[in-house]
């Protein structure tokens, strides 16, 4: 199927790339909150670079869902839903894979695990409920 670019719809891109930083936020100030991860202050970036990056993948996130929603027809929060979480389930994959050749820890792999198949099945639903 062909993607008609102007049927995406905007208003659910920007709904959605919202919704992936308000999620972002809650969800990793709850995981990483506090001295829970002495690791993280460690290895993490310093200053605002890493917040726009973020901001700028959530945008694209919502984005490449809402495409992947259109091309394979996924109207209603079931179908949304499906390819929301099959998104997820790729890049937790992937992860899985980083995590053998010990690329990060067992606790790195499961924040970024819960958060990335929670954030794409909520973005599939939101995309396949506005389609």
């Amino acid at each position: 199927m062909l993607i008609d670019w102007n049927e995406l719809n905007v208003l659910a891109i920007i709904i959605g790339g919202l919704l992936y930083m308000v999620y972002g936020g809650v969800y990793y100030s709850i995981r990483l909150g506090g001295d829970k991860h002495p690791e993280k202050k460690h290895n993490e970036i310093e200053g605002p670079m890493k917040y726009i990056f973020s901001g700028i993948v959530a945008f694209i996130s919502s984005f490449i869902i809402a495409i992947f929603v259109q091309a394979t027809g996924a109207e209603g929060f079931g179908p949304g839903i499906l390819v929301g979480f099959m998104v997820g389930l790729i890049i937790t994959l992937v992860y899985i894979k980083n995590r053998l050749f010990g690329l990060m820890t067992n606790q790195s792999l499961m924040v970024a695990i819960g958060d990335h198949l929670v954030i794409f099945t909520l973005l599939g639903a939101l995309h396949g409920f506005m389609f």
